[in-house]
């Protein structure tokens, strides 16, 4: 039962990240900060290895910020 649960949360957060990269890669900004948002993208992903949970946490942080229209400021 356990195992299940943790592929459900694995194959939502695999559609969420692939969903957040289309939006990353769609949105008119800055070239900084698309970078911004692909490296925190990449920390998501990263933390993914390790703990789904978090990564799910990160992950819903994220997507409110890109529905609010917060980004990150560009370098």
């Amino acid at each position: 039962m356990e195992r299940d649960s943790q592929l459900e949360l694995y194959e939502a957060v695999a559609a969420r990240l692939k969903e957040a990269h289309t939006r990353v890669r769609e949105l008119q900004v800055p070239e900084g900060v698309r970078m911004a948002l692909s490296r925190k993208l990449l920390a998501v992903t990263a933390v993914a290895k390790h703990d789904l949970a978090d990564a799910a946490r990160r992950l819903d942080r994220l997507m409110k910020d890109l529905d609010e229209g917060r980004f990150p400021q560009g370098d």
